[in-house]
Protein backbone atom coordinates (compact mmCIF):
# COMPACT_ATOMS: atom_id res chain seq x y z
CA UNK A 1 0.00 0.00 0.00
CA UNK A 2 1.50 3.36 -0.83
CA UNK A 3 0.62 6.76 1.06
CA UNK A 4 0.06 10.05 -0.46
CA UNK A 5 2.54 13.23 0.27
CA UNK A 6 0.58 13.96 3.18
CA UNK A 7 1.02 10.68 4.64
CA UNK A 8 -2.16 9.62 3.90
CA UNK A 9 -2.88 6.06 2.95
CA UNK A 10 -4.27 5.47 -0.66
CA UNK A 11 -5.59 2.27 0.49
CA UNK A 12 -5.04 -1.45 1.08
CA UNK A 13 -5.99 -4.78 -0.60
CA UNK A 14 -6.69 -7.36 1.52
CA UNK A 15 -6.57 -11.08 -0.26
CA UNK A 16 -9.73 -12.53 -0.37
CA UNK A 17 -11.01 -15.25 1.27
CA UNK A 18 -10.67 -18.74 -0.02
CA UNK A 19 -13.15 -21.48 1.76
CA UNK A 20 -12.55 -25.19 1.41
CA UNK A 21 -8.60 -25.44 1.15
CA UNK A 22 -7.72 -26.60 4.48
CA UNK A 23 -7.76 -30.29 5.40
CA UNK A 24 -10.36 -31.26 8.13
CA UNK A 25 -7.36 -32.21 10.49
CA UNK A 26 -6.42 -28.53 10.70
CA UNK A 27 -9.81 -27.31 10.65
CA UNK A 28 -10.45 -29.66 13.90
CA UNK A 29 -7.33 -28.52 15.98
CA UNK A 30 -7.78 -24.87 15.36
CA UNK A 31 -11.71 -24.77 16.09
CA UNK A 32 -10.57 -26.71 19.49
CA UNK A 33 -7.62 -24.09 19.93
CA UNK A 34 -10.52 -21.20 19.50
CA UNK A 35 -12.65 -22.73 21.84
CA UNK A 36 -9.81 -23.36 24.48
CA UNK A 37 -8.97 -19.14 24.01
CA UNK A 38 -12.61 -18.49 24.00
CA UNK A 39 -13.15 -20.56 27.59
CA UNK A 40 -9.52 -19.04 29.19
CA UNK A 41 -10.86 -15.42 28.24
CA UNK A 42 -14.39 -15.76 29.89
CA UNK A 43 -12.57 -17.57 33.16
CA UNK A 44 -10.84 -14.56 33.60
CA UNK A 45 -13.41 -11.66 32.79
CA UNK A 46 -13.15 -8.25 34.53
CA UNK A 47 -16.70 -7.22 36.12
CA UNK A 48 -16.07 -3.89 34.15
CA UNK A 49 -15.85 -5.87 30.83
CA UNK A 50 -17.98 -3.93 28.24
CA UNK A 51 -17.46 -0.78 29.92
CA UNK A 52 -15.81 0.76 26.81
CA UNK A 53 -17.69 -0.18 24.22
CA UNK A 54 -19.89 2.24 23.82
CA UNK A 55 -21.61 2.88 20.31
CA UNK A 56 -19.80 6.45 19.94
CA UNK A 57 -16.88 5.11 20.68
CA UNK A 58 -17.10 2.27 18.29
CA UNK A 59 -18.51 4.52 15.68
CA UNK A 60 -15.42 6.27 16.20
CA UNK A 61 -13.19 3.87 16.17
CA UNK A 62 -14.66 2.21 12.83
CA UNK A 63 -14.99 5.85 11.15
CA UNK A 64 -11.28 6.68 11.86
CA UNK A 65 -10.32 2.88 10.74
CA UNK A 66 -12.38 3.74 7.27
CA UNK A 67 -10.42 6.81 6.84
CA UNK A 68 -7.58 5.04 7.01
CA UNK A 69 -8.32 2.30 5.08
CA UNK A 70 -7.62 -0.60 7.82
CA UNK A 71 -9.44 -3.80 7.32
CA UNK A 72 -12.14 -5.07 9.42
CA UNK A 73 -9.82 -7.44 11.37
CA UNK A 74 -7.83 -4.07 12.94
CA UNK A 75 -10.37 -2.25 13.48
CA UNK A 76 -12.30 -4.95 16.12
CA UNK A 77 -9.06 -5.10 17.22
CA UNK A 78 -8.24 -1.82 18.11
CA UNK A 79 -12.22 -1.90 19.65
CA UNK A 80 -10.64 -4.50 21.93
CA UNK A 81 -7.30 -3.39 22.56
CA UNK A 82 -8.91 0.00 23.74
CA UNK A 83 -10.87 -1.78 26.37
CA UNK A 84 -8.33 -3.89 27.57
CA UNK A 85 -6.28 -0.99 28.39
CA UNK A 86 -8.62 1.58 29.95
CA UNK A 87 -10.17 -1.50 32.32
CA UNK A 88 -6.11 -2.45 33.20
CA UNK A 89 -4.92 1.25 33.60
CA UNK A 90 -8.28 2.36 35.28
CA UNK A 91 -7.73 -0.69 37.61
CA UNK A 92 -3.90 -0.13 38.01
CA UNK A 93 -4.78 3.88 39.07
CA UNK A 94 -7.01 2.62 41.68
CA UNK A 95 -5.06 0.08 43.44
CA UNK A 96 -2.11 2.92 43.76
CA UNK A 97 -4.88 5.35 45.35
CA UNK A 98 -5.69 2.44 47.82
CA UNK A 99 -1.95 2.14 48.45
CA UNK A 100 -1.14 5.65 48.67
CA UNK A 101 -4.05 5.97 51.65
CA UNK A 102 -2.66 2.91 53.32
CA UNK A 103 0.84 4.89 53.20
CA UNK A 104 -0.85 7.62 54.78
CA UNK A 105 0.17 10.21 51.16
CA UNK A 106 -3.05 11.77 49.72
CA UNK A 107 -6.39 11.03 50.13
CA UNK A 108 -7.41 7.95 46.99
CA UNK A 109 -10.55 10.71 46.56
CA UNK A 110 -7.84 13.48 45.16
CA UNK A 111 -6.10 10.77 43.52
CA UNK A 112 -8.79 9.42 42.05
CA UNK A 113 -10.25 12.96 40.74
CA UNK A 114 -7.59 14.17 39.18
CA UNK A 115 -6.97 10.88 37.38
CA UNK A 116 -10.59 11.17 35.87
CA UNK A 117 -9.99 14.62 34.61
CA UNK A 118 -6.61 13.70 33.18
CA UNK A 119 -8.30 10.33 31.58
CA UNK A 120 -10.99 12.49 29.95
CA UNK A 121 -7.95 14.70 28.74
CA UNK A 122 -6.29 12.63 26.70
CA UNK A 123 -8.46 9.53 26.07
CA UNK A 124 -8.72 10.53 22.18
CA UNK A 125 -5.10 10.31 22.40
CA UNK A 126 -5.40 6.59 23.73
CA UNK A 127 -7.87 5.69 21.26
CA UNK A 128 -5.85 6.78 18.27
CA UNK A 129 -2.83 5.05 19.44
CA UNK A 130 -4.80 1.90 19.87
CA UNK A 131 -5.95 1.93 16.29
CA UNK A 132 -2.13 2.69 15.23
CA UNK A 133 -1.27 -0.08 17.48
CA UNK A 134 -3.76 -2.37 15.66
CA UNK A 135 -2.90 -0.99 11.88
CA UNK A 136 1.02 -2.82 13.00
CA UNK A 137 -1.19 -6.07 13.43
CA UNK A 138 -2.49 -6.43 10.50
CA UNK A 139 -0.82 -8.11 7.79
CA UNK A 140 -3.10 -6.71 5.17
CA UNK A 141 -2.66 -2.92 5.55
CA UNK A 142 0.59 -0.47 5.91
CA UNK A 143 1.18 0.90 9.28
CA UNK A 144 -0.54 3.98 10.18
CA UNK A 145 2.63 6.55 10.25
CA UNK A 146 2.82 9.08 13.30
CA UNK A 147 2.74 12.21 10.85
CA UNK A 148 -0.59 10.69 10.03
CA UNK A 149 -1.78 10.55 13.51
CA UNK A 150 -0.66 14.06 14.27
CA UNK A 151 -2.00 15.80 10.99
CA UNK A 152 -5.44 13.69 12.15
CA UNK A 153 -5.44 14.95 15.99
CA UNK A 154 -4.11 18.07 14.82
CA UNK A 155 -7.11 18.41 12.60
CA UNK A 156 -9.28 17.91 15.48
CA UNK A 157 -7.32 20.95 17.82
CA UNK A 158 -4.94 18.42 19.67
CA UNK A 159 -1.26 19.38 19.07
CA UNK A 160 0.86 16.76 20.54
CA UNK A 161 4.16 15.82 19.49
CA UNK A 162 5.48 12.50 17.86
CA UNK A 163 7.49 12.17 21.53
CA UNK A 164 4.11 12.38 22.97
CA UNK A 165 2.38 10.46 20.66
CA UNK A 166 5.41 7.45 20.91
CA UNK A 167 4.85 7.33 25.00
CA UNK A 168 1.01 6.90 24.75
CA UNK A 169 2.35 3.63 22.68
CA UNK A 170 4.39 2.50 25.30
CA UNK A 171 1.74 3.15 28.17
CA UNK A 172 -0.72 0.96 25.92
CA UNK A 173 1.96 -1.83 25.66
CA UNK A 174 3.62 -1.67 28.82
CA UNK A 175 -0.12 -2.02 30.86
CA UNK A 176 -1.35 -4.90 28.48
CA UNK A 177 2.72 -6.18 29.14
CA UNK A 178 3.22 -6.30 25.12
CA UNK A 179 0.03 -8.58 24.64
CA UNK A 180 -0.92 -7.13 21.88
CA UNK A 181 -2.52 -10.01 19.84
CA UNK A 182 -6.48 -9.67 21.19
CA UNK A 183 -9.27 -12.16 20.44
CA UNK A 184 -11.85 -10.81 17.76
CA UNK A 185 -15.09 -12.48 16.40
CA UNK A 186 -13.29 -12.71 13.09
CA UNK A 187 -11.34 -15.89 13.05
CA UNK A 188 -14.30 -17.31 14.94
CA UNK A 189 -16.69 -16.26 12.36
CA UNK A 190 -14.04 -17.31 9.51
CA UNK A 191 -13.35 -20.75 11.12
CA UNK A 192 -17.10 -21.66 11.68
CA UNK A 193 -18.12 -21.03 7.89
CA UNK A 194 -14.97 -22.82 6.86
CA UNK A 195 -15.85 -25.74 8.82
CA UNK A 196 -19.53 -25.41 7.75
CA UNK A 197 -18.82 -25.60 4.44
CA UNK A 198 -16.36 -28.57 4.76
CA UNK A 199 -19.71 -29.91 6.48
CA UNK A 200 -21.70 -29.65 3.04
CA UNK A 201 -23.37 -26.42 4.09
CA UNK A 202 -25.65 -25.47 0.90
CA UNK A 203 -24.93 -21.75 1.01
CA UNK A 204 -22.38 -19.70 -1.27
CA UNK A 205 -19.43 -19.47 2.16
CA UNK A 206 -17.94 -16.40 0.50
CA UNK A 207 -21.23 -14.32 -0.52
CA UNK A 208 -21.87 -15.14 3.22
CA UNK A 209 -18.82 -14.30 4.78
CA UNK A 210 -19.40 -10.82 2.67
CA UNK A 211 -22.51 -10.87 5.14
CA UNK A 212 -21.32 -11.59 8.56
CA UNK A 213 -18.75 -8.92 7.82
CA UNK A 214 -21.76 -5.98 7.12
CA UNK A 215 -23.49 -7.97 10.17
CA UNK A 216 -20.88 -7.91 12.74
CA UNK A 217 -20.45 -4.44 12.04
CA UNK A 218 -23.57 -3.66 13.04
CA UNK A 219 -23.64 -5.80 16.20
CA UNK A 220 -20.59 -3.64 17.67
CA UNK A 221 -22.88 -0.49 16.97
CA UNK A 222 -25.92 -1.82 18.43
CA UNK A 223 -24.06 -4.21 21.05
CA UNK A 224 -25.73 -2.71 24.24
CA UNK A 225 -29.17 -2.81 22.43
CA UNK A 226 -28.80 -6.41 21.14
CA UNK A 227 -27.66 -8.10 24.75
CA UNK A 228 -30.05 -6.21 27.19
CA UNK A 229 -32.59 -7.92 25.03
CA UNK A 230 -31.23 -11.01 25.66
CA UNK A 231 -30.41 -10.36 29.50
CA UNK A 232 -34.72 -9.16 29.70
CA UNK A 233 -35.76 -12.52 28.07
CA UNK A 234 -32.83 -14.84 30.30
CA UNK A 235 -34.06 -13.22 33.30
CA UNK A 236 -37.86 -12.68 32.62
CA UNK A 237 -37.46 -8.99 33.96
CA UNK A 238 -37.43 -5.52 32.20
CA UNK A 239 -35.08 -4.36 35.37
CA UNK A 240 -32.36 -6.94 35.64
CA UNK A 241 -30.07 -6.38 38.81
CA UNK A 242 -26.38 -5.16 39.16
CA UNK A 243 -26.09 -9.11 39.96
CA UNK A 244 -27.78 -10.47 37.09
CA UNK A 245 -25.29 -8.11 34.90
CA UNK A 246 -22.37 -8.77 36.56
CA UNK A 247 -23.61 -12.70 35.69
CA UNK A 248 -24.10 -12.13 32.10
CA UNK A 249 -21.30 -10.59 30.86
CA UNK A 250 -19.77 -14.31 30.88
CA UNK A 251 -22.51 -13.93 27.62
CA UNK A 252 -21.56 -10.65 26.10
CA UNK A 253 -17.89 -11.91 26.15
CA UNK A 254 -18.57 -14.92 24.34
CA UNK A 255 -16.62 -15.21 20.82
CA UNK A 256 -18.03 -18.45 20.02
CA UNK A 257 -21.38 -17.56 21.03
CA UNK A 258 -21.31 -14.47 19.11
CA UNK A 259 -19.90 -16.19 15.87
CA UNK A 260 -22.60 -18.63 15.84
CA UNK A 261 -24.95 -15.99 15.90
CA UNK A 262 -23.59 -13.81 13.81
CA UNK A 263 -23.30 -16.62 11.11
CA UNK A 264 -26.66 -17.52 11.53
CA UNK A 265 -28.16 -14.01 11.00
CA UNK A 266 -26.75 -13.72 8.23
CA UNK A 267 -27.72 -17.37 6.83
CA UNK A 268 -30.98 -16.18 7.40
CA UNK A 269 -30.80 -12.71 5.06
CA UNK A 270 -28.81 -15.02 2.86
CA UNK A 271 -31.47 -17.85 2.16
CA UNK A 272 -34.08 -17.79 5.26
CA UNK A 273 -34.78 -21.90 3.77
CA UNK A 274 -31.46 -23.27 4.82
CA UNK A 275 -31.54 -21.53 7.89
CA UNK A 276 -32.80 -24.11 10.38
CA UNK A 277 -29.85 -26.48 8.67
CA UNK A 278 -26.95 -23.82 9.46
CA UNK A 279 -28.36 -23.64 13.13
CA UNK A 280 -28.14 -27.63 12.80
CA UNK A 281 -25.02 -27.31 11.58
CA UNK A 282 -23.22 -24.89 14.31
CA UNK A 283 -24.90 -26.81 17.11
CA UNK A 284 -22.97 -29.87 16.27
CA UNK A 285 -19.64 -27.88 15.69
CA UNK A 286 -19.43 -25.84 18.49
CA UNK A 287 -22.02 -27.66 21.33
CA UNK A 288 -23.93 -24.26 21.88
CA UNK A 289 -27.69 -24.84 21.45
CA UNK A 290 -29.87 -24.32 19.13
CA UNK A 291 -31.82 -22.16 21.24
CA UNK A 292 -28.86 -19.73 22.14
CA UNK A 293 -27.89 -19.11 18.79
CA UNK A 294 -31.74 -19.30 17.92
CA UNK A 295 -32.12 -16.53 20.53
CA UNK A 296 -28.77 -14.33 19.73
CA UNK A 297 -29.71 -14.24 16.33
CA UNK A 298 -33.20 -13.47 16.51
CA UNK A 299 -31.85 -10.39 18.57
CA UNK A 300 -29.33 -9.79 16.29
CA UNK A 301 -31.93 -9.37 13.09
CA UNK A 302 -34.28 -7.51 15.01
CA UNK A 303 -32.16 -5.10 16.15
CA UNK A 304 -30.06 -4.63 13.34
CA UNK A 305 -32.23 -5.02 9.83
CA UNK A 306 -35.93 -4.83 11.65
CA UNK A 307 -36.89 -7.98 9.96
CA UNK A 308 -39.42 -9.91 11.68
CA UNK A 309 -38.60 -12.54 14.23
CA UNK A 310 -37.38 -15.76 12.57
CA UNK A 311 -38.65 -18.99 13.53
CA UNK A 312 -36.84 -22.19 13.35
CA UNK A 313 -39.14 -24.85 10.99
Amino acid sequence: MSETKEGQPVGCMRPSMVFGAVSSDTLEDVLLDLAKQNERSLSSLSQHSGCFKETRIIEFIFLLSEQWHLDNSARYQAVEILERFMIKHIEDVYTSAVMAQKDGDKAPTDNWTSFKVRCREIFLLRLVSCVQIASKLSFHCSVINNTTVLKFLQSLGYMYSKEELLESELTILKALQFQMNVATPCPYVEMLLEVLGHNGCELPMKHLHDICLKILDLVYLLRNSIYETLLRAAVENSSPSELQRVMFLSVKEDLMLLATGIIAASAFILNHECWSQVLEHLNCITGITVESILELSTAILNHSIGTTTPRKH
